[in-house]
């Protein structure tokens, strides 16, 4: 039993490591990305890595509630929440290509800088954690900086929710990474906290179409300043009596 365990947990370590490097390539793919199409796919992959991550983690400590959380993560990462994005574009007719504030070539390198830091701030608290897991601290904190990264250089509105779910994904991974994840009741509350996320988040996309015929939400920013100059009112037509005023 004792050598079986022995032989067991470096072939674990090794597989997570595995998995840790395939998230941290997928983040810098997505990172790189165009197609909002490919994006969800590549979405859809990084949940599918994470689950296994899980599994082999809850395979190779005994942690049976990782088990659980494996599952659930499939679930939610790899069949419900890129079917939900799949529908959400075909309503939207989404096609466009993804358009950044920054170039992709610029945007690399800054990943690079953060992966860079990424690893200094998580080489202190790898060596406290007494994890099996804990060489992947650092990469699983890269991949939350590097879906941030993602998020804010995107000026339309999927692929930013995308790059939240893509940090959220990071973030499960650095807890299963330091702790072997977080408690059940936790992760359930989390999982639901999405869920419920995403739809509202649909909601928002149909809203802003019809507001504005784009998802761009530089046409809001426009709205802002606009009304930082003009008096509001609730009612168009005070709004419009303004107007005519002006003009």
């Amino acid at each position: 039993m004792n050598q079986a365990l022995h032989h067991a947990i470096p072939l674990g370590s090794q597989l997570i490591n595995l998995f840790a490097a395939i998230m941290l390539l997928l983040g810098f793919a997505m990172l790189a990305q165009r197609k909002v199409i490919t994006l969800i796919n590549l979405f859809t992959v990084q949940g599918a890595v994470l689950s296994l991550s899980t599994l082999v983690v809850a395979a190779t400590t005994g942690q049976s509630h990782l088990y659980w959380s494996a599952g659930l993560t499939f679930l939610l990462k790899v069949l419900v929440l890129p079917l939900i994005l799949h529908r959400l574009i075909r309503k939207l007719s989404v096609k466009w290509d993804i358009e950044t504030l920054i170039n992709i070539p610029t945007t690399m390198l800054a990943g690079i800088a953060l992966v860079i830091i990424s690893f200094n701030v998580a080489q202190p608290i790898s060596q406290l954690s007494g994890a099996i897991t804990r060489a992947t601290i650092g990469i699983a904190l890269a991949c939350v900086l590097l879906a941030f990264l993602m998020m804010i250089t995107r000026s339309k509105a999927v692929p930013q929710v995308i790059a939240f779910l893509a940090m959220e994904n990071g973030l499960f991974f650095a807890a299963t990474s330091a702790t072997y994840g977080m408690p059940m009741v936790v992760e359930l509350g989390i999982a639901l906290d999405v869920l419920v996320g995403m739809v509202i988040l649909g909601v928002f996309f149909f809203q802003i179409r019809e507001q504005f015929d784009s998802l761009d939400i530089r046409h809001m920013e426009r709205i802002k300043e606009e009304y930082a100059y003009e008096p509001f009112s609730v009612f168009p037509a005070e709004r419009n009596g303004i107007n005519e005023i002006r003009g």
